[in-house]
């Protein structure tokens, strides 16, 4: 994994540890490393770091950014093409390389925000590829996303006297 996509996944990870539903942006990250570590990094900086205009960090950078998303210093360089740190299956290598496209999409539509919220929550299922496989087999049944549409988009009618839907 490269360097910046180690950093959007930690802002990921930061945002949704912190409640929000999302990633954390760029500009919501260095406000924090403002306020908490009560030192600065720019947005551009960040900027920069993540799109890979700056593969390498100062010492400095490495370990305020280590300490404001809890992780080792040494996690924050690139990978070796091929290298993972436990011993996981291919299987595992994929999805993970599944998870990190979704969420670069999600990024990507970033403008459209319900679609952008539906790639990072796939991206978040803990089997994404079966989520997928799911979506396929919906979109081969002739009418079916249009019938799930319906069920799942129509409110929810309740009865006030008895608390049950209708």
């Amino acid at each position: 994994m490269r360097l910046g996509e180690k950093i959007r996944y930690l802002r990921l990870a930061e945002g949704t540890l912190r409640g929000l539903g999302r990633e954390m942006t760029q500009q919501e990250t260095v406000r924090a490393i403002a306020r908490e570590m009560k030192k600065p990094l720019s947005q551009s900086y960040l900027s920069q770091i993540e799109n890979g205009a700056r593969p390498h960090l100062t010492n400095f950078t490495r370990m305020l950014l280590a300490k404001f998303f809890g992780v080792h210093p040494g996690y924050l360089v690139d990978d070796p093409e091929g290298f993972h740190t436990e011993l996981i299956s291919d299987a595992r290598v994929k999805e993970d390389q599944l998870d990190l496209w979704l969420i670069s999409g999600a990024e990507r539509f970033a403008r459209d925000p319900k679609i952008s919220h539906a790639l990072v929550r796939l991206a978040e299922h803990e089997d994404s590829r079966k989520c997928l496989m799911l979506l396929k087999a919906i979109l081969d049944t002739p009418q079916l996303v249009d019938r799930l549409f319906a069920v799942l988009a129509a409110p929810v009618k309740t009865d006030t006297r008895k608390r049950e839907a209708v």
